[in-house]
């Protein structure tokens, strides 16, 4: 491996979670535009949804070098529903029951705990 890639990888490892930040970031942007496209009927936000989920999918798979499979990808798959519930609600005026908010706190709890689990077993 050449050292140019070798000094990435470790940048990579060393910024693992903020990676798997960065990556359910734009695991809420593919799903916005996935909304905006109308069934990808509108060609703007259609060709969005595809670098964006490529990305997305790419920076799971660079955190899942140091992060373990089960906690990034549920992690991720978190941050991605909760944003985009929020997104939902400020964007498109999409509306939240009390059971609605309940089960999305019951997931974000989920995420802390899984996330100091790790840390605390590292």
């Amino acid at each position: 491996m050449s050292e140019k890639l070798q000094v990435f990888y470790a940048l990579v490892d060393r910024n693992a979670w903020v990676i798997l930040l960065a990556a359910g970031m734009f695991e809420v942007l593919w799903a916005i535009t996935l909304k905006l496209s109308n069934g990808y009927t509108k060609l703007g936000p259609t060709l969005a949804t595809i670098p964006l989920a490529l990305l997305s999918a790419g920076l799971l798979a660079m955190a899942m070098r140091t992060i373990p499979m089960s906690i990034a990808y549920t992690l991720w798959l978190g941050l991605g529903a909760i944003g985009v519930v929020i997104l939902g609600y400020s964007l498109f005026r999409e509306s939240l029951s009390p059971w609605q908010l309940l089960c999305i706190g019951l997931i974000l709890a989920g995420m802390l705990g899984l996330k100091l689990s790790h840390t605390v077993a590292s």
